[in-house]
């Protein structure tokens, strides 16, 4: 039995142990062909299988209407930064930008470059620590979409309510897909990388609008159209084929739980396990995060001081609860629990959470 810690990283990040013993399984060989299935053509009737059944899985549990198109591309959400604004902007265009921590600064940094970016609401302007409510965005006229990063990782800070506008949405999903359920009505299209709750790293999952496609812009080079994706299935060139086939098999371990449904609720009882710890601290532990819009998937908070946080991420790692500290920009300390972070692991963090509490008072 391989040893295996509570891996709390924000991403790449943990993944279910039986969808990674799988892979072990049929690494060497798939399905007796003599080969690993990254060996093989694209073009075989392996890999047309493990692609075909990803879509399928795909629209079964984020329950895809017909009016969209799944694509699987390549460069993660941080591609698709460009890629939404190089699309869907055309002359006489804009976009507005909700900034609400890291990565949205980054989606609306790199958008400036392909059309007219505004900021609809200014997140730092209250340290990105909460989400704005609708009548606190700004919404241009000539506006095609608005752009939310759905769930921040760094800050811990999310979209628990989506925004009710009169424009399309635009949503990064990185850090929370396939946590919750999604309200097509609301959105053209759907981004997020897979490294939190899907995959691997190195691929975005998208979700388009199929009646978008034909006034997106075409003077761009052809992979950078999302309209020759959906018309070659995500086949134009060789796909990114490992983590399409890790995909599949956890979405297929998402289906065997029972859906959405009871991952929806599982997320939830797990970061209400962590906050219930925070807010009973007495102040010990502190959230930075207004109540209403703390993260499901990463839990930010603080000690009294540094020496503390030091000691406390010191003694975490010996007890084999990893990858606590906050991101560089930020500090203080992180959890991350997405999907694949069993009960038990969230459980043995806030056993140790009050244990260090009681035995190094601030």
């Amino acid at each position: 039995m391989s040893r295996r810690v509570n891996n709390f990283s924000a991403g790449p990040s943990t993944l279910p142990q039986q969808v990674l013993e799988e892979v072990q399984a049929e690494f060497v060989e798939y399905q007796g062909s003599g080969m690993s299935l990254i060996e093989m053509s694209h073009r075989g009737n392996h890999f047309d299988e493990v692609h075909r059944e990803a879509i399928v899985m795909t629209r079964k549990i984020f329950s895809v209407p017909d009016s969209f198109k799944v694509l699987f591309l390549q460069g993660g959400a941080t591609f698709q930064f460009s890629m939404v604004p190089m699309n869907l902007l055309r002359a006489g265009e804009r976009a507005g930008y909700v900034n609400s921590g890291s990565w949205a600064t980054g989606a609306m940094t790199d958008a400036r470059f392909y059309g007219d970016i505004y900021t609809a609401w200014e997140g730092k302007d209250c340290g990105y620590t909460r989400m704005p409510q609708d009548d606190e965005l700004e919404i241009q006229s000539g506006t095609r979409y608005l752009h939310i990063t759905s769930n921040e990782t760094i800050g811990g800070v999310q979209f628990t309510h989506w925004p009710d506008v009169d424009v399309p949405l635009v949503c990064d999903m990185s850090s929370d897909y396939m946590s919750r359920a999604i309200p097509w009505e609301k959105f053209d299209l759907v981004y997020g990388g897979l490294q939190k709750n899907l995959g691997p790293s190195g691929m975005a999952l998208v979700f388009v609008r199929e009646s978008i496609l034909e006034n997106c812009n075409t003077d761009i080079g052809r992979y950078m159209r999302y309209a020759v994706h959906a018309e070659k299935n995500s086949m134009f060139n060789t796909p990114p084929v490992f983590p399409i086939y890790m995909l599949g098999k956890i979405l297929k371990w998402m289906n065997e739980k029972g859906g959405l449904d009871v991952i929806e609720r599982e997320t939830q009882e797990k970061a209400n396990l962590l906050y219930s710890v925070i807010d009973s601290s007495d102040g010990y532990y502190s959230c930075p995060v207004e109540s209403m819009c703390r993260s499901t998937m990463n839990v930010v908070f603080r000690l009294p001081n540094d020496n503390l946080e030091a000691e406390f991420l010191k003694q975490s790692d010996a007890s084999d609860l990893l990858n606590l500290k906050g991101h560089r920009s930020v500090g203080g300390c992180r959890a991350s629990i997405y999907n694949a972070m069993p009960r038990t692991g969230v459980t043995a963090l806030a056993e140790f959470m009050v244990a260090f509490r009681e035995n190094n008072p601030g």
